[in-house]
């Protein structure tokens, strides 16, 4: 999506494969990021939020990166989650996602004490120091603090941040941050807002949904992009419930069983992530089987090419 631009279109964060032992299944990672280049997504994010990266032990972390980066086809772009306590650690995971040839980096402010707006902008001086394109990303449900439209200004004047990733689903924000750092590219970061913030002109979707529904995915993108609100709104209406699964708590094991309601592996969670209650249970089921209703045939096939 773009020369030089990795970060844009549709990117998965992509969850992290255990086995019933909970180790890392490496040939089903592997696997999963084939599927989704060849489903046509432009891109994968590992060892984000959804990866489940601070359950990984940083021997498990870094080879999940380079088994990533392995088997990502050309044209699927790697934009690995570089998450940690603080900018060294931070800068640690940027180094080596770009010795496996990462194309660009995902990083959450700080994972440590609430750090003041100085020292958010000295992480991201770090993190960018490496050389890789660095996407910020906004999580202020998940983090210890928000990366306001005034504060991601800032950040932005540091040479090599060419986007943020915006989860709050305020979208607000996206005109202001527009106003305020127009050379930023907003991506969407949260799944059920994805129709309004395309609209209004965010430039990639970092998503959760195609880890078990990725032409379904792809293909609102493409619709939302091209203005086409005719086929895009009733399709966003069919997929919206399964969408808001990944702005609950229980994200991960919602996406993981997901997978497997769609016909692909999904596993387990690591502690302290627990199974899902038997109520988010059925409801993942009967979202997914939804949108699966709602896509199937051949007149959904004929137009998503």
């Amino acid at each position: 999506m773009g020369t030089g631009r990795p970060w844009r279109g549709v990117l998965v964060a992509i969850t992290t494969p255990f086995r019933a032992d909970l180790s890392v299944d490496f040939d089903q990672l592997q696997e999963h990021v084939r599927w989704l280049a060849a489903e046509g997504c432009h891109g994968v994010a590992p060892c984000a939020s959804m990866g489940e990266y601070r359950a990984l032990s940083d021997d498990e972390r870094a080879a999940v990166v380079k088994a990533t980066v392995q088997a990502a086809p050309p044209g699927c772009a790697v934009v690995p989650g570089v998450g940690g306590y603080g900018s060294r650690q931070a800068r640690h995971w940027a180094e080596q996602a770009a010795a496996v040839g990462a194309d660009g980096v995902l990083a959450r402010p700080p994972d440590g004490p609430a750090a003041r707006p100085a020292d958010v902008v000295a992480h991201y001086r770090e993190v960018a120091a490496v050389g890789l394109p660095v996407v910020a990303h906004n999580d202020p449900y998940d983090a210890r603090l928000d990366l306001t439209p005034d504060l991601l200004a800032t950040v932005a004047e540091i040479d090599g941040i060419v986007a943020v990733k915006e989860v709050t689903g305020d979208v607000r924000r996206l005109h202001r941050l527009r106003d305020l750092c127009p050379h930023v590219d907003v991506l969407v970061g949260a799944d059920d807002v994805v129709l309004e913030l395309v609209l209004c002109g965010a430039t990639g979707w970092i998503a959760t949904l195609p880890n078990a529904l990725p032409r379904q995915a792809v293909r609102l993108y493409e619709l939302c992009a091209a203005r086409d609100l005719a086929r895009a709104l009733p399709l966003y209406a069919e997929l919206h419930p399964i969408l808001g699964w990944a702005s609950r708590p229980e994200a991960v094991q919602a996406v993981k069983l997901a997978m497997e309601c769609a016909g692909r592996f999904g596993g387990r969670c690591r502690p302290p992530r627990g199974p899902l209650s038997g109520t988010a249970v059925d409801g993942v089921r009967r979202d997914v089987l939804r949108a699966l209703a709602a896509t199937a045939g051949p007149a959904f096939g004929a137009g998503s090419g």
